[in-house]
């Protein structure tokens, strides 16, 4: 089965310079993006940005070749039409989006991520305690993508644009906050709000 995706074109008739990839948090769909206001949001402020909302099922996330699936099915198709490409992902979609990055970095030209799942509690403190500049991956298992995009993160984060928006009260905050550290204050958005739709479409 292919990833299905829902596309929201700027212009009727015509490409907009820029692509923007969305992948969804577990259990969300692509619709959800629609029904949440995202597409209305960027239609308001005609912002040249087509909008693709990419469905992420369980067997997506399962599959050894999820990454290769988006890259062929969903972002080379994308970039073959000559547009900017940026991937952006909500939840467990923005630990795929820096996954996607960490191995596939010359086909986007920058990420959005909302609220990213950044790894279980455990590596969150490991990475805590020693610092970022001072915390070591260690050898990486193929399934292993936590460590991989920290690692990417640490090495590569200055390698494309990326924004980072939560909400203060996300249950994830404290790894937003690391990765937060990282990156330019002006690619920063924090607001009032928890791990949900109302935070995430301010």
């Amino acid at each position: 089965m292919r990833m299905r995706s829902i596309l929201s074109a700027a212009n009727s008739t015509s490409r907009a310079p820029t692509q923007v990839i969305w992948l969804p948090g577990a259990y969300h769909r692509a619709q959800d993006f629609e029904q949440e206001g995202f597409a209305h949001a960027v239609s308001q402020r005609r912002k040249p940005i087509d909008l693709r909302f990419v469905d992420l099922e369980m067997q997506h996330l399962n599959d050894q070749d999820a990454l290769q699936r988006l890259q062929s099915e969903i972002v080379a198709p994308a970039r073959a039409s000559g547009t900017s490409i940026w991937l952006a992902g909500i939840s467990l979609g923005g630990l795929i989006a820096l996954d996607y990055a960490s191995s596939h970095l010359d086909e986007i030209d920058g990420l959005c991520l909302l609220a990213p799942y950044l790894g279980n509690r455990m590596l969150i403190n490991e990475i805590a305690a020693a610092g970022l500049a001072a915390w070591e991956p260690g050898e990486l298992a193929e399934s292993d993508a936590e460590r991989r995009i920290w690692r990417y993160i640490k090495t590569r984060i200055d390698s494309r644009p990326l924004l980072l928006g939560y909400g203060q009260g996300d249950r994830f905050s404290r790894a937003h906050a690391l990765l937060a550290a990282a990156l330019p204050a002006g690619s920063v958005d924090v607001v009032a709000g928890g791990h949900e739709w109302r935070t995430w479409t301010r």
